[in-house]
């Protein structure tokens, strides 16, 4: 039995992800800011789930986030840096500054300070796993991606560092990267609750799910503690990069 901490458990990823570590028989803390949503979570998932709001805004809450847990809590086997969000689609200079903040601030900032919140126990023991959830936007542009692909492609480098540092321990990170994914509240996120705009991204698509997202993160908590997975990424058989864009005259 492993421990897992997830950030943002209350929808999407983090919600599947939580769901499948405790079938397969681990114990998880789950974060995010919708009480409610984690303390139902609570109820039906039972015991082995800790729920514990969190704002990864907040990196004074962040940082004492390890030691405010009950004690037999407190070892982080598995830390899924889940929390992130995109918002709007304005092109840069139409683009509203307090979004790019929100979207720096959760993905970048929050994501870094709980690295360094849980990063010292895991070399201290030799052992652990960091999967922070970057994105296909790190990888390929897209109109009215820019501060939301800036910080995916920050998550990628990110990870790809922390493997430098930690070579020769058995702590192992990887940067999972999906592509179109459905049944999350991304979409729903990034057009300010709009349902229409939101179901209109997947309209005729078989996009990737949470639970397919969740499967990918089980298989590397399964993995033998010498492999290490630097990045993967995935889109359904229906989405592709779809090259440059050129405007002719």
């Amino acid at each position: 039995m492993k421990t897992l901490l997830v950030t943002g458990a209350t929808s999407g990823f983090g919600e599947a992800i939580a769901r499948r570590s405790i079938r397969d028989g681990h114990r998880v803390i789950g974060t995010g800011r919708r009480v409610e949503r984690l303390e139902k979570l609570a109820a039906e998932l039972g015991p082995n789930f800790l729920a514990r709001r969190l704002d990864m805004m907040d990196t004074a809450a962040i940082a004492a986030f390890p030691s405010a847990l009950p004690e037999d809590w407190r070892q982080i086997d598995v830390l899924v840096n889940n929390a992130g969000l995109a918002l709007g689609l304005a092109p840069g200079w139409e683009a509203d500054l307090k979004q790019w903040d929100q979207m720096i601030a959760t993905n970048v900032t929050g994501l870094a300070h709980m690295t360094r919140a849980i990063l010292p126990q895991m070399v201290a023991r030799n052992d652990g796993l960091i999967v922070n959830m970057g994105s296909v936007a790190a990888n390929y542009a897209y109109a009215g991606g820019h501060a939301y692909g800036g910080t995916k492609a920050f998550v990628r480098q990110f990870t790809q560092h922390l493997r430098t540092d930690l070579v020769g321990y058995n702590v192992r990170v990887t940067d999972i990267e999906p592509g179109m994914a459905d049944g999350s509240e991304f979409s729903l996120v990034r057009f300010n609750g709009d349902k229409d705009k939101a179901a209109a991204v997947y309209e005729g698509t078989q996009s990737l799910t949470p639970d397919d997202i969740a499967e990918v993160v089980a298989w590397l908590v399964a993995l033998p503690p010498h492999v290490n997975i630097n990045h993967m990424e995935l889109m359904p058989t229906c989405q592709a990069g779809g090259g440059f864009a050129v405007k002719r005259k």
